[in-house]
């Protein structure tokens, strides 16, 4: 017998996380030049990061809502600070969400493995939309040598529910603004991020 559960949530969840991405895309309407104020400010040490300049000013924050950084497309983007020791909340919340639910196939720090691919390359040229509709409804790879299948996690709570911090976690590295670091500052947990995380946990 089906899971009737699963076929209406996974539905409606993938749903709400399309409303999110329509939501947020409004933003590029009022996408500005990169504020200064708002620039990154990386540890060129870091050899682990492979900074990529193109994608770092593509990616580069133009807005601020709440402690929520937004790129000039009006996606959440990533903000690191004081030679790549600060991080923001949601790109250090993406980190520890990725090593809670995808490193065991995706490899430590997006670096891949040989069940998965690595989402730090992925994320180089992978659009928010196209990372949110792979992340709520799967995606199968299948040639002549092999099958891959990423599973979908609409109806997964502790994904979805932090699908945007995921992104940035993963943008920040493929850009190259952090490397395999265990991050140890970051900005406050700002209240929007509370209640929005209550809300979609049902807590």
């Amino acid at each position: 017998m089906l899971n009737l559960s699963k076929i209406v949530t996974r539905p409606v969840i993938a749903a709400l996380a399309l409303a999110t991405v329509s939501t947020v895309a409004v933003h590029a309407e009022d996408a500005k030049p990169a504020d200064p104020k708002l620039a990154n400010s990386l540890n060129a040490n870091d050899k682990t990061a492979e900074q990529d300049p193109k994608l770092l000013k593509q990616d580069a924050a133009v807005k601020v809502d709440d402690g929520k950084y937004f790129d000039a497309e009006g996606h959440p983007t990533f903000h690191v600070t004081q030679d790549g020791k600060m991080l923001d909340w949601y790109t250090y919340s993406g980190y520890r969400r990725y090593h809670a639910e995808c490193h065991v196939c995706h490899g430590p720090d997006g670096m891949g493995s040989t069940y998965a691919p690595a989402l730090k390359d992925s994320l180089k040229h992978l659009s928010y939309e196209e990372f949110i509709g792979i992340l709520a409804g799967g995606k199968q790879d299948v040639n002549a040598a092999e099958q891959k299948v990423m599973p979908a996690f609409g109806d997964n709570k502790n994904v979805m529910c932090y699908s945007d911090d995921l992104y940035v976690y993963l943008k920040a590295r493929a850009a190259g603004a952090i490397g395999r670091i265990r991050p140890s500052e970051h900005e406050d947990k700002p209240d929007t991020a509370k209640k929005a995380e209550k809300e979609c946990m049902g807590g």
